[in-house]
C-alpha cells in the first residue's frame, strides 16, 4: 500500500485554494504531503494553517511530477471550476483554456498512480458540452484502470450549515465501487452556526471579539481550541445599499426593495434570485460563493456577513486563519470545498481499507 505510516496516508491535493479538501482530509486521518496552488494569497493561508505541508506555489503545468518523489496514496483536488459553472455564461465554453485544466490534474494520476483519486467540481460540469465533457473524464480514468463513481452531493447533509451543491468523483484501483455516505436528515441552521458570534457594523474589522453566547454543539464544534472569534471582518458597503438591506426580510431578496431605490439597474427584473438575499436563521444558507458581490445579508443585523460567518457557514474551524487581503479572503472562503463534507467523504474511502 502507498501509506506513510501505520495510520495515516498520504496525500496531495491539486487546486488546493485555502485548504478545505485537506482539513477535511486530515481529520479524517489523511497525511498531506504536497499541495499545489497558484494563487499566492490563497497558498499563504494553506501553508499557515497546515505548517507540514509542501505548498508549491506555481502553475501546476509547469510542476514534473517525478521531481516530488512521493508514491501518494490519492490525489484529491478540483480544477478551476468558473468554465463549468451554471451561473457564469461569459467562460461556460469550450474556448476557455480554464475548462481544460482537469487534464492536468489527469496528467498527475497518471504518472504517480495512486490507489485512490477524488475529483471535485461545481454541479454544472456535469450539463456542460451537453455531458461530454464528464464522459471524456470518466473515460480517461477508466482507461487507467481506475474504477469510477460519482455524485452531487449536498454540503447541508452532511453538517455543514450551507445548502452547496459539488460534484464528486472518486476512483479507485482496486475494483470498489464508492458508495457515498448517507446523509443526515437533521439540517444545521444559519442560527446554530453564527449566533455565538459577535454583533457588528458596516465596514467593522474587528480582528479578536468575545463570543457572546455558549453557542449550538455545531458552534462548540468551530470553536475546539479557541477562545475567541478572529477576523470579524465586514466590507462597507455605501449607505444606499445599507438602505436596501432594510426592506429585506428574512429568507427574502432583492424584490423586497422598492423601486425607487433601484433606480441605478437598467433592468432590475433580472436581478439574479440571490442578489440581495438575507439569510433564513432557521434553515442552511445559501451557497457561500462571492459573498461579498451578491450581498448576501446578516439574518439579523443590516450588513454583509464577516469573513468568520461566513468561514462558520462553510465549516472552516474558527481555528483557521485566512491570509490575505478581506477581498481575497472572501474568495478564498467562497471557493473552498466545506471541510465537513470532505471529513465524510474521506473518512468512507478509508472504511474501504
Amino acid at each position: 500500500m502507498n501509506k506513510k505510516s501505520s495510520n495515516t496516508y498520504t496525500a496531495i491535493d491539486l487546486f488546493s485554494g485555502a485548504g478545505g479538501l485537506s482539513l477535511g482530509a486530515q481529520s479524517a486521518g489523511f497525511d498531506v504531503v504536497v499541495a499545489v496552488e497558484k494563487d499566492k494569497g490563497a497558498g499563504l493561508t494553506f501553508k499557515k494553517n497546515h505548517p507540514n505541508s509542501i505548498v508549491m506555489n506555481d502553475d501546476i503545468r509547469d510542476i514534473n511530477t517525478q521531481l516530488l518523489n512521493i508514491n501518494p496514496f490519492i490525489i484529491f483536488g478540483g480544477p478551476p471550476c468558473q468554465g463549468f459553472s451554471t451561473s457564469n455564461t461569459h467562460t461556460r465554453n469550450l474556448d476557455n483554456k480554464n475548462n481544460f485544466l482537469f487534464e492536468e490534474f489527469v496528467r498527475f494520476v497518471r504518472e504517480l498512480s495512486p490507489e485512490w483519486f477524488l475529483f471535485e467540481n461545481v454541479e454544472g460540469i456535469v450539463s456542460f458540452n451537453k455531458g461530454n465533457t464528464i464522459k471524456h473524464i470518466e473515460r480517461c480514468f477508466t482507461n487507467l484502470g481506475y474504477t469510477v463513481s460519482s455524485k452531487v452531493t449536498c454540503a447541508s447533509d452532511y453538517s455543514v450549515p450551507q445548502n452547496r451543491n459539488r460534484f464528486i468523483m472518486l476512483g479507485n484501483k482496486s475494483g470498489i465501487y464508492f458508495e457515498f455516505p448517507n446523509g443526515k436528515k437533521t439540517k444545521i441552521t444559519v442560527a446554530e452556526a453564527i449566533a455565538d458570534l459577535p454583533d457588528l457594523e458596516n465596514g467593522q474589522q474587528l480582528e479578536i471579539g468575545d463570543y457572546k453566547n455558549k453557542g449550538s454543539s455545531y458552534a462548540k464544534k468551530m470553536r475546539k481550541g479557541s477562545t475567541k472569534s478572529l477576523q470579524n471582518y465586514v466590507s462597507r458597503n455605501a449607505d444606499y445599499v445599507i438602505e436596501r438591506y432594510s426592506y429585506i426580510g428574512q429568507g427574502q431578496n432583492w424584490r423586497a426593495i422598492p423601486e425607487r431605490l433601484m433606480q441605478n439597474y437598467k433592468n432590475s427584473q433580472n436581478c439574479h434570485s440571490g442578489i440581495y438575499k438575507r439569510l433564513d436563521p432557521d434553515k442552511p444558507s445559501v451557497v457561500i460563493s462571492n459573498y461579498r458581490k451578491n450581498m448576501l445579508i446578516h439574518p439579523f443585523q443590516n450588513r454583509g456577513l464577516s469573513v468568520r460567518e461566513a468561514a462558520r457557514l462553510q465549516s472552516f474551524p474558527d481555528t483557521f486563519i485566512f491570509e490575505g487581503s478581506i477581498m481575497e479572503i472572501q474568495q478564498q472562503i467562497g471557493n473552498a470545498v466545506p471541510p465537513l463534507m470532505a471529513e465524510a467523504i474521506f473518512k468512507k474511502i478509508l472504511s474501504y481499507e
